[in-house]
């Protein structure tokens, strides 16, 4: 290209009459007119004019194009967009600004809110309606005529569906379902948007339940509105979750996480994956209560458990907490109802013994009678026999007859006292066993009770698989193990596996013994 011929450039008029911009015709600029423009000097202004003109002569109708609002402000009831187009590595490929100026801006942003339920924010993909501008001084930009909340929607159901699906691959989304139900809510780790009325709500009935003693709550709060919303969420429950760790060196039983009130399109926010993972890794039950019957976020997917509304949640915690009441009265009563019917068992077991010994000595007694009956009328008959022989020795066989009965009779009384005597002892032997046998089986319920072996000092070591360890033969070097003691969990890693051979054992048995 020729070099310019910069003399010209002092016989250009200073008004610009030299440049007419209204009458400019983008067809002059081929050749041969860019030609003879090659060795021209054009001021700024002239040349943006020129620019300004060619765009609004061929892009002066209307297009849809599709954006990302990566900035937007408000002055004067305008509205200023920053919109961007990125590609699937999320890097920016083009940009430019946008104007929604005021005589359209309240129609347009009401009609996406209505449609939406959500107001218009960055990071929103949007089908914008929009015609192209250039001004020499702020260069170029779209005027926005139009927004399209359907497309807005579809894109939102879109990036939803995506979330569930990376969630899914990757083993979080019934990861937190999967954590065990806990058997007694002491304490709840609660994180919600301060004075919430939700919240409120939620305390209400907190409140009293924690001066029962039953439960204690402990609080965190964060902003649930706006688009730095996730990362104040995820920064309030890590906090939580080490602050408790800290003051009580172990975890809380239940995470609840509850919003309530405010606007469905402030959902929308609680759409991250980044808090959706690190709920779904929580090694707690997370318990969710956004407040919307209708509409659902992605914390209601991950979670453990989802209520309605905070109030169900705090109803859900009282539920478990009476079922835990009703389960612990029933064992208490059938450890009762068990020991009633051992002594009962005792009682009828003693009675059934002593009426046989009851029976046993009548029918002893009435046999000697029989018996002493026979005898003495036999001794009679001979007697009577010997009468007529011997007067005086039948008296005296009568006397010492006589007196063989009453020794006969004597001996049979005592020997029934003695029957009795006997049973008497019998039976509070068998009374007394019976019950230190219900106290011994008592011991043995409490003694064997999960919880006491616990508080003794014993613990339950797990593998990765939640199944109990009974050996070490099933455990090596690297592997993780997590061992249940009487205040909490510790999760660890094996160092190094100690295998006791057999014949070792048996020697240390035979020691023993």
């Amino acid at each position: 290209m020729p070099k310019p011929d910069l003399s010209r450039l002092d016989s250009l008029p200073t008004d610009g009459a030299g440049f007419d911009a209204e009458n400019f015709d983008s067809d002059e600029l081929i050749d041969p007119v860019a030609d003879e423009l090659e060795n021209t000097v054009l001021r700024l202004s002239d040349y943006l004019a020129a620019v300004e003109l060619v765009i609004k002569e061929t892009f002066s109708h209307s297009v849809w194009v599709k954006a990302e609002i990566r900035n937007l402000s408000s002055k004067g009831g305008h509205y200023y967009f920053e919109l961007a187009e990125k590609d699937d590595d999320g890097k920016v490929i083009a940009s430019c600004r946008g104007n929604l100026w005021r005589f359209k801006a309240a129609r347009v942003l009401a009609k996406f809110e209505r449609a939406t339920g959500m107001a218009l924010e960055r990071d929103v993909t949007v089908l914008l309606n929009v015609t192209a501008n250039f001004h020499p001084l702020y260069g170029f930009s779209l005027t926005i005529n139009d927004i399209d909340p359907s497309y807005t929607l579809g894109d939102l159901a879109r990036q939803y569906a995506a979330m569930l699906e990376r969630l899914s691959a990757e083993g979080l989304l019934n990861l937190n379902k999967q954590v065990p139900a806990p058997f007694d809510i002491e304490h709840v780790l609660v994180i919600a948007p301060e004075k919430a009325a939700g919240l409120g709500d939620f305390r209400a009935d907190a409140d009293k339940l924690q001066r029962t003693g039953a439960c204690h709550f402990h609080y965190h709060y964060a902003t649930f509105q706006g688009n730095h919303a996730p990362k104040e969420i995820r920064h309030a429950i890590t906090k939580g979750m080490l602050t408790f760790k800290k003051d009580y060196d172990r975890l809380p039983d239940v995470m609840v996480i509850i919003r309530g009130g405010g606007a469905v399109g402030d959902l929308a926010y609680l759409n991250d994956y980044e808090l959706a993972a690190l709920v779904a890794e929580q090694p707690i039950p997370v318990w969710v209560g956004i407040g919307h019957e209708r509409d659902s976020v992605i914390l209601d997917e991950i979670a453990h458990t989802s209520f309605d509304t905070p109030s169900k949640v705090i109803a859900g915690i009282v539920n478990h907490l009476a079922s835990l009441m009703q389960r612990t009265q029933g064992y208490a009563d059938a450890i009762q109802r068990i020991s009633q019917q051992q002594l009962t068992h005792a009682a009828m077991s003693t009675e059934r013994q002593f009426s046989s010994i009851q029976s046993l000595s009548t029918h002893n007694l009435q046999r000697w009678q029989h018996l002493s009956d026979r005898h003495f009328h036999s001794i009679e008959q001979h007697a009577k026999f010997q009468l007529r022989e011997a007067s005086m020795t039948t008296e005296s066989n009568m006397q010492r007859i006589q007196q063989m009965s009453y020794s006969h009779l004597s001996r049979a009384s005592a020997s029934i006292d003695t029957l009795q005597q006997t049973t008497k002892e019998s039976s509070r032997k068998l009374l007394s066993d019976a019950a230190q046998q219900v106290r011994y089986y008592q011991q043995v319920v409490l003694i064997q009770n999960p919880a006491r072996l616990l508080d003794q000092g014993y613990a339950f070591v797990q593998d990765s698989e939640d199944k109990y360890l009974k050996s070490v033969a099933s455990v090596e070097k690297g592997d993780f193990i997590k061992v249940a003691m009487s205040d909490g969990e510790l999760s660890a890693v094996v160092y190094d596996v100690d295998k006791h051979s057999t014949a070792d054992t048996d020697s240390t048995e035979t020691d023993q013994s």
